[in-house]
């Protein structure tokens, strides 16, 4: 039953084959079969033949059947070719769709290694190889990527172009893809005017050429297609924008942060001038066992006192020290030893304690970096005493720190983004600003006009916008202004055509992944092959 069905999935598609025996080997499972056709054609001149020269097995691997390796021993037939004048004498048949010249696998089990070396190549398919039971090299996966031809291609009407990084800083190719198809078409070694204009040269018909603001590229089109129309990528276009928004809002940062309120000023000073007001002090104890001791020897005291009995005396006979005594005896009452008072005693923190007043107000009120700062100026006590006054700078004067400031990237963030994606506190921060900063406003109702001219394909309106802008104080903008019209033709192309560069950018990072994937170390070939390769399997 077992070798029935192994037959049955293996065998029900290979016509002129007869199986004669299956025998399950350990792990591995030996299929015995023989070719069944009554003649076969010459491959050099195909005429058919039916005279047998000799026979002989052939092993071929095939694809895993129940997770075991298949081997297929099959005996196959030479023939000799009846025709006289043809240089081949002898001939061994093949079968359509099992074997291939010289092939030592199956032809089913040649496409799946193909395919996987090309998904996956190196280590990778390797390593996937021998989890399908058909374990290869990573060697010999590198070889069959080499070994495949080259996909058929046709010249594209609308060719997008960009380079990719071969290592990163040093070497740059250039991707070609089909911008309708979205499909790679070639890959260039190198990104020089010269190579690219040969490549368009050597393939008439590219009627659009999609790229970026690389003047190589530019000038590689108008000598390879002088005929094309360059487009350049409306995505490129608003990054340029974006730099020189950025630009903008460095030049004025310092009106990025809200202003101290008018009253401010004179809180600070008269904090600074201003001592720190002692606490309230709080009531004498009344309870508890040690009040009622301290009454008790402060009576006792003063008893003896009244009796005129001397200080060392009372000492004596009470058990206190002399120091002990002496303060029970300045005390008028036994509250006042019950109570802690505000001594007003000087501290060296004192000198200093102006300039923490000014920190303070200023947002500091951390208190290991006031410690830090105080130090540097001299201070020499120890962070405890800092930390304590710091305590009460908080009880005393709760301090309620400003709002940060936005980031210029926040800022250039908020006015290169469509208002419909800013949340209401980065709407109503962004409307401030632009109220405090003139220059600010201009530069977002420029940076709006142009987002309206791109999203509606208004190339035409271009060089109006581009006056406004000139008739402007804004530096960073007539930058932007002026490369704008270094290619002008293209870029008014790009704000009114519908083609764009992002199937270009989509296989760039594929591209990425691909070079992550073999460590960085693949060869241009092996890179090329799996980029073509790898794309056309996908469609």
């Amino acid at each position: 039953m077992g070798d029935v069905l192994l037959q049955d999935l293996w065998f029900h598609q290979v016509e002129g084959v007869v199986i004669e025996n299956v025998v399950p080997d350990g792990k591995l499972v030996v299929v015995q079969a023989r070719t069944a056709a009554e003649r076969a054609a010459c491959p050099a001149c195909g005429t058919l033949s039916a005279r047998v020269h000799s026979r002989y097995v052939r092993r071929l691997a095939d694809s895993a059947v129940g997770g075991r390796p298949v081997l297929i021993e099959l005996q196959v037939r030479r023939f000799r070719c009846g025709q006289r004048s043809c240089r081949q004498a002898t001939f061994a048949e093949q079968v359509d769709g099992l074997t291939v010249r010289h092939g030592r696998r199956s032809a089913g089990l040649q496409a799946v290694l193909d395919r996987l070396a090309v998904m996956l190549a190196g280590r990778a398919g390797a390593r996937l190889s021998h989890a399908l039971a058909a374990g290869v090299s990573r060697s010999t996966l590198l070889r069959l990527i080499r070994r495949l031809p080259e996909p058929e291609t046709s010249t594209p009407r609308v060719l997008g172009v960009d380079d990719f990084a071969l290592r990163k800083g040093h070497n740059y190719g250039t991707l070609l893809i089909d911008i309708e198809t979205r499909q790679p078409v070639d890959l260039l070694p190198d990104r020089t005017t010269s190579t690219v204009a040969r490549w368009l040269a050597n393939h008439p018909g590219v009627e659009v050429i999609c790229r970026d603001r690389s003047t190589a590229y530019a000038e590689a089109g108008r000598l390879g297609a002088p005929d094309a129309i360059h487009v350049a990528d409306r995505w490129h276009i608003w990054s340029n924008l974006t730099e020189a928004v950025e630009k903008t809002v460095v030049q004025h940062r310092a009106l990025l942060r809200e202003p101290l309120d008018s009253t401010t000023p004179q809180d600070t000073a008269a904090m600074v001038n201003t001592p720190l007001a002692p606490p309230a002090p709080a009531g004498p104890r009344t309870t508890g066992r040690l009040s009622d001791r301290v009454r008790e020897q402060h009576a006792a005291v003063h008893a003896l006192l009244d009796q005129e009995v001397g200080l060392r005396a009372i000492a004596r006979r009470l058990g206190l020290a002399r120091n002990t005594v002496r303060r029970f005896a300045h005390a008028a009452n036994a509250d006042e030893l019950l109570v802690g008072r505000w001594t007003g005693r000087a501290s060296i923190l004192d000198p200093y304690k102006p300039y923490l007043h000014q920190r303070w107000t200023e947002g500091c009120t951390v208190a290991r970096r006031l410690f830090e700062e105080v130090r540097e100026r001299g201070y020499p006590g120890g962070e405890n005493v800092v930390k304590v006054y710091v305590a009460r700078l908080r009880e005393t004067f709760p301090h309620d720190p400003p709002r940060k400031a936005p980031s210029v990237r926040n800022v250039t963030s908020w006015l290169t983004r469509h208002p419909d994606r800013l949340t209401d506190d980065q709407t109503q921060q962004l409307k401030v600003i632009l109220a405090r900063c003139p220059a600010l406003d201009r530069t977002a109702h420029h940076v709006r006009a142009f987002a309206e001219l791109m999203n509606n394909r208004q190339g035409r309106h271009l060089n109006h916008w581009i006056r406004s802008v000139q008739a402007d104080d804004l530096p960073a903008l007539h930058t932007f202004v002026t490369g704008l019209g270094q290619d002008l033709d293209a870029v008014v192309a790009g704000l009114s055509l519908r083609y764009s560069s992002g199937a270009v950018e989509g296989h760039n990072n594929k591209i990425k992944m691909l070079k992550r994937q073999m460590f960085g170390r693949a060869n241009f070939d092996l890179l090329r092959k799996r980029v073509l390769l790898s794309a056309r399997g996908r469609s």
